[in-house]
């Protein structure tokens, strides 16, 4: 292909983009939901953060499970504190925690420390961190969350991260992704959790 073919191909599709484009509307406030059994879900909705703060907006992170230690994310995105709040609520994982009448105590109120910022106009962008889990082992459940996610503004965005994200849920969201794990170094390697990688 020589450059004047070149050059008409992407005219030609710059022209069906337009076309896509001109019927669409510019901004909805989105509910989002990372899940699978693919590494990476938190990782894609901190990327959503970053840009969310890049823009000036208000930005509130509420971790559910995590919150036995201090993640490395926590201490990067301190430095955005006047738009950033950041909510680590949980004890860790339920295997160490061993105690389930806590957990569920400790996932209603991160929910309800979410919820107060779901509602907030001032907040652009809401992430809840892991909740998928705690709607899996059933800390919270489906209905209460939905019904919490309809209270929020019509431009204000909201992340759900973690595996095993309920049916309901998917169907309720606009952007759903899911990871697909097809090799982890802890599985087939016996490589533990690192910094900088998983923390």
């Amino acid at each position: 292909m020589d450059n004047l073919q070149y050059k008409q191909k992407m005219q030609r599709r710059k022209e069906i983009q337009e076309q896509r484009l001109a019927d669409k509307i510019s901004e909805k406030g989105l509910i989002i939901v990372n899940t699978g059994n693919g590494k990476g879900k938190t990782t894609a909705a901190l990327g959503m953060v970053l840009r969310s703060l890049g823009h000036g907006y208000k930005v509130a992170i509420i971790q559910f499970i995590k919150g036995a230690w201090e993640p490395a994310e926590k201490a990067v995105l301190e430095k955005w504190h006047e738009q950033l709040k950041f909510h680590a609520m949980g004890e860790g994982f339920t295997w160490e925690t061993q105690d389930r009448e806590r957990d569920i105590e400790k996932a209603g109120a991160a929910w309800h420390k979410a919820l107060e910022y779901i509602v907030d106009p001032e907040y652009r962008l809401v992430l809840l961190d892991e909740v998928n889990i705690a709607l899996k082992l059933g800390y919270l459940d489906v209905k209460t969350i939905i019904a919490g996610l309809e209270k929020k503004p019509v431009d204000s965005h909201v992340i759900l991260t973690g595996r095993g994200a309920p049916q309901e849920l998917i169907e309720r969201a606009d952007l759903v992704t899911e990871m697909t794990l097809i090799k982890h170094p802890f599985k087939e390697q016996g490589v533990k959790a690192q910094p900088g990688i998983e923390f």
